[in-house]
């Protein structure tokens, strides 16, 4: 399956599907969908020492003033992994 095919969510705005493109807690690696393929790959090896505290993603289907999909932070007590809905 395509992650460019998953929809924004199943009851908006009450349910959405974030796309998790890094885990909480995560080596410090920015991983992108491509959106050609929807296949999920790194993107860059980062810099810093630097990572988020929270998993990592975007709301698929939606348009930030950048061009991107939204972003988002989601909390969990555990990471989830790359790619994870």
């Amino acid at each position: 399956m395509s992650l460019l095919n998953v929809p924004a969510g199943k009851d908006l705005p009450e349910d959405i599907y974030v796309v998790i493109e890094i885990p909480a807690n995560a080596d410090p690696i920015k991983y992108e969908i491509d959106k050609e393929s929807g296949a999920l790959f790194v993107d860059r090896f980062m810099s810093t020492a630097m990572f988020y505290p929270c998993n990592y993603g975007y709301i698929n289907h939606t348009l930030s003033l950048d061009g991107d999909p939204v972003d988002v932070l989601v909390p969990t007590p555990v990471p989830a992994a790359a790619g994870f809905l």
